[in-house]
């Protein structure tokens, strides 16, 4: 096949790629057909097939990728030709750019349904984070939220938890409940000793301006552990 009938042919593809996934909006798609297509966005003139199969090998699934960090994603791109700093950034940026999307949906007011939303919202927002970071929620009386804010990274068993300043956060947005949470980065989701006195900081913090701490839930990737469903609120 000649130069000129090769990118003919790669042009076809894409457009075949396209019209497929405006028909089926990814429906019976593989993985790795769903990266491919990913791809094209950011490799213009590669093909991305081969690319796409061979992350999803090293990786396991699609969702392994958009869960993985920055630096797992660099790592893996270095030997695989034809994908550089540019594809790195751009998988990086997918999962960010949904995370963002939820974001946009809290800052809409939108509430949480059950306690199942809560944790998929905040697995996505810190569970994948290569820092221990804590979070915050805040609700008013109806349960709508209100917003969110990252209080701190670090360790969390290590006082970075800082009750007064989620007390603070609070008031400024005049709520009502409260729920915290923080990631476990190297895996497992049950509360050390040190989690559950700095959660009651954050209760008895909260309670002398008669705020509510409804959880304290702890994410990784994966899981989640909540504290008022297994008796420790």
């Amino acid at each position: 096949m000649e130069k000129n009938e090769i990118k003919k042919y790669s042009a076809g593809h894409r457009e075949r790629v396209k019209e497929k996934f405006l028909k089926t909006n990814f429906d019976g798609w593989h993985d790795y057909e769903i990266l491919e297509f990913a791809l094209f966005f950011v490799l213009p003139y590669k093909d991305t097939k081969p690319i796409a199969k061979r992350l999803i090998e090293k990786f396991g699934s699609l969702k392994e990728i958009l869960n993985s960090s920055y630096t797992e994603l660099k790592k893996a791109l270095k030997n695989i030709k034809g994908a550089g700093e540019h594809t790195v950034v751009f998988l990086y940026f997918l999962k960010n750019f949904s995370v963002k999307y939820s974001e946009l949906k809290i800052k809409e007011k939108e509430f949480f349904s059950c306690p199942e939303d809560v944790a998929k919202f905040l697995r996505n927002l810190i569970g994948t984070s290569e820092k221990e970071k804590m979070c915050a929620v805040f609700m008013n009386s109806s349960g709508d939220i209100l917003g969110h804010k990252i209080i701190s990274e670090g360790t969390v068993g290590r006082s970075a938890i800082y009750p007064g300043e989620i007390a603070r956060q609070a008031l400024i947005l005049n709520s009502r409940s409260v729920i915290i949470s923080h990631n476990h980065p190297g895996g497992g989701c049950n509360p050390s000793e040190k989690d559950v006195a700095a959660t009651k900081l954050v209760s008895n913090a909260l309670d002398l301006i008669d705020i509510v701490l409804l959880d304290h839930i702890i994410v990784t990737a994966t899981d989640s552990y909540s504290f008022r469903e297994n008796g420790l609120l």
